[in-house]
């Protein structure tokens, strides 16, 4: 792709939640071009202009519509998105969570033949508490107990979230401990909170809490958009939110997508 030219995407899933907030930053983008949005049949979308193209229920005529595909869609549909967006040599990202064991192969397997980022979280936020939580865990030992708490609005599908799932592996805990032991992830749905997530850690005599808050899906579709633009540039491979992270300069992702929505 010659320099200068605006990178095409389109959003399965534009009409939920993350998919139309990661629309609305797409259209503010000097450098990328919603080209387009996919939908489930019979959604009231269907047919809807959205950005230079439209909204379709036909994911596989639409690929070959944009040069990267961004899901957003169900935890049953990514598998075999996937495999046509390989088939047509579109970048994938994705940040659909609940994911089978079956489809996160799948989604290997796929990487093999185009650039693919998954990830359950594309906050920076999270990413950095991530890294703290893995060397608070370190340093604190096994004489402290270690609990994570995850707060989500009341329609969100899959308990535990993906992040907290993400955040026991930082703290290398065990994959499932009794509800109310150190080590169990604590699933909360009240509301519509966008997204709180707590690691807490318990001592003799002291108590060490981190935690990070989500105030709008806004933290989350800046990092699609620097997904987007690290897989522009990417061989094949399975790469994580960190790695888009590392590749950005410090400050980049926070400020100058955020920015360009203000200017919008």
């Amino acid at each position: 792709m010659s320099a200068g030219t605006r990178f095409r995407v389109i959003v399965v899933g534009c009409g939920g939640r993350m998919g139309s907030e990661v629309c609305r930053l797409l259209e503010a983008q000097p450098d990328l071009t919603l080209a387009g949005g996919v939908e489930a049949s019979g959604h009231k979308l269907i047919g809807a202009v959205l950005g230079s193209g439209t909204v379709s229920d036909q994911f596989a005529r639409a690929v070959g519509q944009a040069d990267c595909v961004v899901d957003f869609s169900t935890a049953q549909a990514v598998a075999a998105n996937a495999g046509l967006a390989a088939e047509a040599g579109k970048p994938y990202v994705t940040g659909v969570t609940g994911l089978s064991e079956d489809a996160n192969d799948a989604l290997r397997r796929c990487a093999a033949r185009i650039p693919l980022v998954c990830a359950p979280n594309f906050s920076v936020g999270i990413s950095v508490l991530a890294r703290l939580v893995t060397d608070a865990a370190r340093l604190l030992g096994p004489g402290f107990d270690v609990q994570i708490v995850e707060t989500h609005h009341r329609q969100k599908k899959d308990a535990p979230s993906g992040t907290a799932l993400r955040l026991r592996d930082a703290v290398n805990l065990p994959a499932s401990a009794p509800r109310a032991e150190p080590g169990a992830i604590l699933s909360v749905r009240v509301g519509d909170v966008v997204g709180d997530h707590a690691v807490i850690f318990g001592g003799p005599g002291e108590r060490l809490e981190l935690t990070h808050r989500a105030t709008s899906r806004l933290a989350f579709a800046s990092g699609v958009l620097a997904a987007v633009r690290f897989v522009r540039d990417r061989g094949p491979g399975f790469y994580t939110v960190e790695d888009v992270l590392d590749h950005c300069q410090p400050g980049r992702l926070g400020s100058g997508d955020r920015g360009a929505v203000a200017a919008g």
